[in-house]
């Protein structure tokens, strides 16, 4: 018995000797491999202080500027023209510093000006590659604008903010909101003659997609982008904020022009009592015939109704809350500087978005001809009568189209207040751009 324990003992000394002295053998290896790493990524050798000092000097914008290098490549890893590495980017440049003249001097849309307008500046400092795949404005671009996420969660955000209110005590002002949306069908179809003429080359996908601009809503031509035309969307998205923002440059034109000052002076009766069943009933009963007779228009019409319903509810203010203000603001910010990310010089300084600014102004500019237009017809029959100004509310850039019809208005009368009025166009302009962007995808994805 003895003797076994003793072999017992002597083996078990054996098998720890042994397995210490291959933890030492590894151990070793391992320090040698890390040595000989170490040393591998040393790759820097001391070089004399002019050659560092001129290093640096090449390495700043302003000889990138200057003498771009030749092998630079765009956001989409694409080489780039001379032109847009250099004078090209200066005008960006200083395009930008326009946007911030007017958001800031003018107050044309500053929520929504501003953060595009850095994202813009940005986008077009040599070098950094912020735009790039990898820089920041690329990850916030593919995070939320290329899958659709940010114009949903900002349109929860601007039906939680809406008041169905001035449309339902006067429901005959969604026939302006409606006729609005002829600048988006219009455009279409001037678009298209234009490409069997040989003046452009866009498919009837891209047409579809560009004629979106004339809602004057911002969301859904991003939406509809992404669905139709995703190679242009960067294009799109700019051209439909940048005419959002600029709402009090070019509607107010449109407007003295198609009515006389009589008509501006025309005072609209009170607006009748609408009760909270009937606001909670309304989203509901879009929802349901936009899922009924027009799917593919649910995911923007959904999100809005959700929002508004979640206002009306009156029950779940702290989410209300959220989507008025934390969260619409941060999704704001991160959209700005996304769409921004697409004023490189080399994406926005080409023909293809020269047409597409052109096609949209256009489109922008009949949108808010039609509203005026439409109320005017309006007034031919017995009825109360309607302001035509606040026909160009019926574009969806809430609440700034309604605020510029009262604003138009009050030039001429100070006692005339049209903002109510005009509410109803513009809320019934948000819905039917919606439904124009789902009639359109429908058609043609």
């Amino acid at each position: 018995m003895k003797n076994i324990v003793l072999k017992l003992l002597a083996f078990m000394m054996l098998f720890a000797f042994s397995t210490a002295a291959v933890a030492s053998e590894h151990q070793a290896a391992v320090a040698t491999d890390a040595a000989v790493s170490t040393h591998q990524e040393e790759t820097y050798h001391t070089k004399p202080l002019g050659e560092m000092i001129s290093g640096f000097l090449k390495s700043t914008g302003v000889v990138a500027l200057v003498h771009p290098d030749p092998d630079e490549l765009n956001s989409k890893g694409e080489k780039m023209s001379d032109f847009h590495k250099g004078i090209g980017r200066v005008i960006m440049i200083l395009v930008v510093f326009l946007l911030f003249w007017l958001a800031i001097a003018k107050g044309f849309e500053p929520l929504l000006l501003l953060p595009i307008a850095f994202g813009g500046l940005l986008a077009n400092i040599p070098v950094a590659g912020i735009a790039g795949e990898h820089g920041f404005l690329g990850v916030i671009y593919h995070m939320g604008l290329s899958n659709e996420m940010f114009p949903i969660i900002i349109f929860m955000g601007v039906g939680a903010m809406t008041d169905f209110g001035p449309l339902l005590s006067n429901p005959k002002t969604a026939l302006l909101g409606g006729a609005a949306q002829f600048g988006i069908f219009g455009t279409l179809v001037g678009a298209v003659v234009l490409a069997q003429m040989g003046f452009v080359d866009f498919t009837l996908k891209q047409a579809s997609a560009i004629s979106i601009i004339g809602g004057a809503d911002g969301p859904t031509s991003i939406f509809i982008a992404t669905k139709l035309s995703p190679e242009l969307l960067g294009a799109i998205a700019v051209a439909s904020y940048s005419y959002m923002a600029m709402v009090p440059i070019i509607q107010p034109p449109i407007m003295k022009a198609l009515t006389s000052e009589k008509e501006r002076k025309i005072k609209m009766t009170t607006l009748r009592h609408v009760s909270r069943l009937e606001k909670l009933v309304f989203p509901l009963l879009v929802l349901v015939l936009a899922i009924l007779v027009l799917p593919e228009s649910t995911p923007l019409i959904g999100a809005f109704m959700f929002g508004n319903f979640l206002k009306e509810s009156g029950v779940v203010e702290r989410l209300n809350d959220t989507l008025q203000n934390a969260l619409i603001n941060i999704t704001t910010i991160f959209l700005g500087l996304g769409v921004g990310s697409k004023l490189a010089a080399d994406q926005f300084l080409v023909p293809e978005t020269m047409f597409i600014m052109a096609l949209g102004i256009v489109a922008f500019g009949v949108g808010t001809a039609a509203g005026v237009i439409m109320a005017k017809i309006m007034n031919l029959f017995p009825g109360h009568k309607i302001n035509p100004l606040i026909g160009s509310a019926g574009v969806s850039a809430v609440p700034m189209a309604a605020r510029v019809s009262n604003k138009v208005g009050m030039e001429y009368d100070r006692t005339n207040m049209l903002l109510m009025h005009a509410m109803g166009p513009n809320v019934a302009g948000v819905i039917g751009s919606a439904v124009a962007a789902g009639v359109l995808i429908s058609l043609f994805q």
